[in-house]
């Protein structure tokens, strides 16, 4: 999945695991500045969505508020795709993180359509199609509002320990680029080290650590990938304290140096 965290603007594209160096793109924990709705339609797989894991599979719909943080397996055979929700319409869509599954025949073909008329303006040039494009989406909200009426509460998100992680999400979210490691985070949680990992383990298969570095990792690479910034002022935005400690830990969790990963990605 190879998708510019910045964007802001009505768009549709697939997601694809692509070469087995680039799982990052699609494993490792991040978010972006406005929602997304991801449509399964092919393959099954886990996927972690604010600290809380769960399996899917095809005819699948999540929804992701803006500034979640999510990862997910996708293998070759998974085929899916990625609707990036401007912030304008934002108001349309849940607060919350949303699963949905298709059971109903009559849904996936309704949803099908919406889908194939919403990417057929997209990528058209004729007269209006951008606005008739953001008319698709706002079916496309309809058609979700009317999927979750009635539907019950995930009760997993209702215990503590999955809203314990959460919370530890949203913040490694709004401070990653501090400096900050999990006993700061979990002092301003109110609990000990040993237990938010504890729960964190729990809730999505990783430490607390983890979660954390794997979010650095990620923006990290994604600067390397997609700006021309230093080196030494990706570092320092990311809390590391020197080029060369950013360096080694770039180094040690991805096997290769940060100068030599952005050569590679040219």
């Amino acid at each position: 999945m190879d998708m510019k965290a910045g964007t802001d603007r009505l768009d549709l594209r697939a997601v694809s695991q692509g070469a087995e160096g680039s799982r990052w793109r699609t494993e490792a924990m991040r978010s972006y500045s406005s929602p997304r709705l991801l449509f399964v339609s092919r393959g099954q797989g886990r996927i972690t969505v604010a600290g809380l894991t769960s399996g899917y599979g095809p005819n699948n719909l999540v929804y992701l508020p803006a500034r979640t943080m999510w990862g997910m397996e996708a293998g070759k055979t998974v085929y899916a795709q990625i609707l990036t929700i401007p912030r304008a319409l934002e108001t349309e869509w849940p607060e919350e993180p949303v699963h949905l599954r298709l059971r109903d025949v009559h849904a996936q073909k309704e949803l099908a359509l919406i889908l194939d008329r919403l990417e057929e303006e997209l990528r058209s040039d004729r007269l209006g199609h951008e606005r008739a494009a953001h008319y698709h989406a706002g079916l496309l909200a309809v058609f979700f509002a009317r999927q979750c009426e009635g539907l019950p509460a995930e009760t997993r998100r209702e215990k503590s320990a999955a809203r314990l992680a959460a919370a530890f999400t949203d913040l490694v979210e709004r401070d990653f680029r501090s400096g900050k490691g999990v006993a700061d985070y979990a002092a301003a949680l109110g609990v000990t080290p040993t237990h938010l990992t504890r729960v964190c383990k729990a809730s999505c298969g990783r430490s607390a650590h983890a979660i954390l570095n794997d979010r650095i990792l990620y923006e990290a690479r994604r600067a390397l990938r997609e700006s021309r910034v230093p080196i030494k002022e990706i570092a320092s935005g990311l809390g590391y304290t020197s080029a060369a400690y950013f360096t080694r830990s770039f180094q040690s969790a991805t096997g290769e140096t940060p100068s030599a990963f952005r050569a590679a990605a040219r």
